[in-house]
């Protein structure tokens, strides 16, 4: 397989080119995860090329990138608002979303959503007929048993996650931690996650429901952007 043919370069493909749509003077949604990283670099690049922009992170991860990428950063109260926010997917259905594979799909739907733009960058891989990747769901520690079971009875099947370099579970940005909740075949994104969103404890879940405006799509041969509208 050529290189153009590998994820990684599909992902490169996707992150550099929604990097091209952003313009001096933005103020920009930094997202979390392995394509969002390409983004960064990119932009880090531009900067140094000339481009006046503000980044906002949306996790550890993107804020080490972009200060390493001498991106200069900001925070979603010190703006007016936020012109263009780029991020990844765990997976996409016709611009559905779930997110949250980096346990920062709270941060990321606060900036993403306050975003007048929102863009999207996935390799093809991420590409999906109907949503069943497990759904990350962001819990207060306390509340994780009596989560569990609403969410059980939602017809849910809820899994803590592990960290995978220390005992104990994944803690987030807020203190929380991470229930990754299968589902099956999602039918409506927008009913589950309101029932998830009203259950007590959860913080935040990673249905990502009509926020995304563009996906931009990484593949063997090139690079295609999607309109959601």
């Amino acid at each position: 397989m050529s290189d153009g043919g590998t994820r990684a370069a599909r992902k490169r493909r996707a992150g550099e080119r929604a990097a091209k749509m952003v313009r001096t003077g933005d103020v920009v949604g930094l997202g979390t995860g392995s394509t969002a990283a390409y983004t960064i670099e990119a932009l880090g690049e531009a900067v140094e090329q000339g481009l006046d922009i503000q980044g906002i992170p949306t996790s550890y991860q993107s804020r080490a990138l972009a200060l390493d990428a001498g991106i200069p950063l900001t925070a979603l109260d010190a703006v007016d608002g936020v012109d263009i926010a780029i991020d990844g997917a765990d997976q996409v259905v016709a611009g559905q979303l779930i997110k949250g594979g980096g346990a920062a799909h709270a941060q990321e739907k606060i900036v993403d959503a306050a975003a007048d733009r929102f863009v999207v960058v996935v390799d093809d891989g991420k590409l999906a007929d109907q949503l069943t990747h497990p759904v990350p769901v962001e819990v207060v520690p306390e509340a994780r048993p009596t989560a569990m079971a609403a969410i059980r009875d939602l017809g849910g099947e809820p899994t803590l996650r592990d960290a995978g370099r220390k005992d104990g579970p994944v803690i987030t940005q807020h203190g929380n931690v991470v229930l990754d909740v299968d589902f099956g075949r999602i039918a409506d994104p927008a009913a589950l996650g309101a029932s998830l969103a009203s259950v007590p404890g959860v913080l935040e879940h990673g249905l990502f429901v009509d926020l995304a405006d563009e996906i931009v799509v990484g593949g063997p041969n090139g690079v295609r952007v999607l309109e959601t509208n």
